[in-house]
């Protein structure tokens, strides 16, 4: 179990009720259970009320049960294989109410990473990507939808983007082998972290690139090779990453970067606006105006 949970656990156990120490030894016992369970659920599993779980929570240190939970939920992410999650996402969601279960904890996702938001770092981050000449970007397995959507947006900013292919490693160094302290990459993973980012941070450090992590924490193997780190808050939403935390995030950097360069990007939007109605790139939609009153 992790640690620092043991720990608190350990800390205020002299203090605990019976019911308490039963719901504590539950925890150590089955964390990868507790971590998807209600506190009413963890109450009936183990005898005691709902309060009592509550009340538990509060007093070795958490805000509440839900942030006690979350903090199981974390500590267990990189150890579950998508199969495991799928199983435990079984029990965790009523059937009937998928829907809006998943947009209320993605709704609750943005606000944990609006509220934790290191701003100096974020905008540390966009005042180190401005005056770069080549921008590389990787995201592996589902960070590269993340990836793809930012190096598009990317393109229309900078002049030189290059989009990695995270196929193998030697793929990896052979597209980057050219950056140096004028270029930068930025980097993003989530648990389970890829190697494939860990590994193109560190290569691109040794050039002297800037290197810039996205991803869910600062105990992340993704920092140790990062100039700058860039925090976004990601969860387990049954065998799915929900990536709604970072994929805001990077909507915001993509903004700054747009303001910072806004002479040269409102150029550049010009000229391909004008190349794309001169090539019909996009359908145009005729609009209906309705004059009853």
């Amino acid at each position: 179990m992790n640690s620092q949970l043991s720990e608190k656990i350990h800390q205020y156990s002299a203090t605990f009720s019976k019911g308490q120490k039963q719901i504590a030894r539950y925890i150590e016992e089955y964390p990868d259970r507790v971590a998807f369970m209600t506190a009413a659920k963890l109450g009936l599993t183990v005898g005691v009320s709902e309060s009592t779980v509550v009340r538990f929570a509060t007093e070795i240190g958490y805000s509440g049960y839900p942030a006690l939970q979350q903090a199981m939920q974390e500590m267990i992410r990189s150890k579950l294989t998508s199969l495991q999650r799928l199983r435990m996402s079984m029990e965790q969601f009523d059937r009937e109410k998928i829907l809006e279960a998943v947009l209320d904890k993605d709704s609750a996702i943005v606000k944990r990473t609006k509220e934790n938001m290191d701003q100096e770092a974020f905008y540390e981050a966009v005042k180190a990507l401005v005056g770069v000449k080549k921008v590389y970007i990787l995201g592996a397995g589902s960070s590269l939808a993340l990836a793809t959507f930012l190096s598009h947006y990317c393109e229309l900013i900078y002049d030189n983007v290059h989009l990695i292919d995270a196929t193998g490693e030697a793929r990896i160094y052979q597209q980057m082998i050219s950056a140096d302290k004028d270029d930068a990459i930025i980097a993003m993973s989530f648990p389970r972290y890829s190697k494939k980012a860990v590994k193109a941070l560190d290569f691109a450090q040794n050039l002297g690139a800037v290197t810039i992590a996205i991803t869910d924490s600062e105990s992340s193997p993704l920092v140790k090779h990062a100039s700058h780190v860039l925090l976004a808050k990601s969860e387990m939403v049954s065998f799915v990453d929900s990536l709604v935390g970072p994929l805001s995030l990077i909507n915001a950097l993509i903004v700054a970067l747009a303001m910072e360069k806004q002479a040269e990007v409102a150029e550049k939007l010009d000229r391909i606006e004008r190349i794309w109605d001169e090539y019909g790139v996009y359908e145009k939609v005729d609009e209906k105006i309705n004059d009853e009153e």
